[in-house]
C-alpha cells in the first residue's frame, strides 16, 4: 500500500538542508511538488540557485528518506522554473534560521536586526558570507557577526 502524499511531506519536512541544517528542505521552499504517478512517487525539487552546489546532495538525501520509509520507485527531478525565491520560505523556516543565528531574508535587502540581541544597528561587512545565499554582517550594538540570507 503506497502512503498518502502528506505523510511524504512529513517525511521530506525531516530532511535537513545540507547547508543550513537546522530547516528542512520543505521549510527552505525547494520541494516543489510531490504526486504519484501511475506507481512511481515523483519529487520535484527547485534549487535556491542554478550554481548550488548541494543540489546533488539534497537529491541524495531526499531518496535515502524516502527510501528509507519503504519507497522504491521514485524520480526527483530538478525544476527549474519557476525559479526559487526566498518568499517560499516558510515562516518556521525563517523563525529557525533567525534562532540559529542567521537573518531571514528581508525585502529591504537587508536584516533590520540582529538575530542575536535584536538591535537594529547592524552593519553590512560584506555582500558575501559563508555560502553564495548568505552576506556577512555585523550587529553594532552586540558587535557579534552573524549571516544574512540574501533575499532572491
Amino acid at each position: 500500500m503506497r502512503p498518502e502524499v502528506s505523510t511524504i511531506w512529513t517525511w521530506l519536512d525531516a530532511v535537513p538542508d545540507p547547508e543550513i541544517p537546522v530547516i528542512s528542505v520543505v521549510d527552505l521552499g525547494i520541494v516543489r511538488d510531490v504526486s504519484w504517478v501511475g506507481d512511481t512517487l515523483e519529487v520535484a525539487v527547485t534549487p535556491t540557485y542554478s550554481g548550488c552546489p548541494a543540489t546533488s546532495v539534497i537529491a541524495m538525501d531526499i531518496e535515502t528518506a524516502l527510501r528509507d520509509n519503504g519507497i522504491t520507485d521514485l524520480r526527483i527531478k530538478t525544476q527549474i522554473a519557476p525559479p526559487w525565491t526566498t518568499e517560499w520560505l516558510s515562516e518556521k523556516g525563517r523563525a529557525r534560521l533567525e534562532a540559529y543565528g542567521i537573518a531571514p531574508p528581508s525585502p529591504a535587502g537587508g536584516p533590520d536586526h540582529c538575530p542575536r540581541c535584536q538591535s537594529t544597528r547592524v552593519t553590512r561587512v560584506s555582500q558575501f558570507g559563508s555560502t553564495p545565499c548568505k552576506a556577512h554582517w555585523r550587529c553594532d550594538a552586540c558587535l557579534e557577526p552573524f549571516d544574512y540570507f540574501k533575499c532572491i
